[in-house]
């Protein structure tokens, strides 16, 4: 009860009152979730907002109980539904609390595999703090590498780059990206393993030049 009572307030976001302004939800609320997803699908704003106030207190207690901040599970829980009026026409969800809560689950994954690199990062910086001009040069260096970064994917074969942003970037398991494009397991392991072996060998000579820039004094 508690739970609730601290959470309830969210409600609608700034983003979603500008789609459901002056529509009544309630007029959607005995439509199935298969009459909802067809309508989501034909850009039916009204269908979108009863999926939202159906759905919205899972997903987000979901993220809440895992993350222990109502700020960044709110924001976690508005992105993912606005990527779901987005791309509403790219959608194939059957079951849409199913695909809601595996949605977040990655977005919470992706939030706190990024919190910990940016928590050693912050850890090393305060260990081995070094003079300005130093820093200035790390940041120099992790912006060049950032961009050799970017131009190493692009360079990837168009498939192996898919396969790879889906995985490393979004999170979804090879399973899940089996069934999204359609390939047996073996063959994402493979573009898999091919993309990040093509990509060492793009970045090696880069990062070699760095951490000799960034360590050796």
């Amino acid at each position: 009860m508690y739970i609730y009572q601290t959470l309830r307030p969210f409600c609608f976001p700034p983003i979603f009152h500008r789609l459901v302004s002056s529509l009544s939800l309630r007029a959607y609320a005995s439509w199935t979730d298969e009459a909802l997803l067809e309508a989501l699908r034909a850009d039916d704003r009204g269908a979108f907002a009863e999926l939202y106030e159906r759905y919205w207190y899972r997903v987000f207690a979901l993220a809440y109980r895992r993350l222990k901040s109502r700020e960044t599970a709110e924001e976690l829980v508005q992105d993912l539904f606005a990527a779901l009026w987005h791309k509403r026409a790219q959608h194939a969800i059957q079951h849409p609390e199913h695909y809601l809560l595996a949605a977040i689950q990655r977005r919470i994954i992706g939030y706190l595999r990024a919190h910990q690199v940016r928590t050693a990062y912050a850890d090393y910086c305060r260990t081995y703090q070094r003079e300005t001009t130093q820093e200035t040069e790390q940041a120099l260096a992790a912006a060049d590498l950032t961009e050799a970064y970017a131009k190493a994917l692009l360079r990837l074969p168009e498939q192996s780059r898919e396969i790879f942003r889906l995985s490393r970037l979004e999170y979804f398991s090879v399973q899940e990206i089996s069934l999204r494009l359609n390939l047996s397991s073996k063959a994402v392991e493979y573009h898999l393993t091919k993309a990040l072996r093509l990509l060492r060998g793009h970045l090696k000579d880069f990062v070699l030049a760095s951490l000799a820039l960034l360590f050796v004094r």
